[in-house]
């Protein structure tokens, strides 16, 4: 099944994700090396998502990578929400209508 063109507004989310763990990761002094072998992920998709090639990273991947570099789930969706004000709600309440 081919994937769904991203609108401009999770485009959004996805860069602000990837500025999080882009600079957690490098305010810990880490290379992405590390950090994906303390992750159990490939190098390749650290990378991917910093660079915002990955813009919808799966949830382990994410769950994975913000253990290792110290930040909660909550942090990263505060961060992600608080950047986008305006579409905080979109995000929420299309959470809500993809669960049920």
């Amino acid at each position: 099944m081919p994937r769904r063109r991203l609108d401009p507004a999770a485009q959004r989310r996805g860069q602000m994700l990837a500025s999080r763990l882009t600079n957690a990761r490098r305010a810990s002094g880490r290379s992405a090396e590390a950090v994906a072998r303390s992750a159990g992920i490939s190098v390749e998709t650290v990378r991917s998502i910093e660079k915002g090639r990955t813009s919808t990273p799966e949830f382990f991947t994410v769950a994975a990578l913000a253990a290792e570099l110290g930040l909660s789930l909550d942090e990263l969706y505060a961060f992600v929400r608080e950047s986008s004000p305006g579409e905080s709600h979109e995000l929420e309440e299309s959470s809500l209508n993809a669960s049920g």
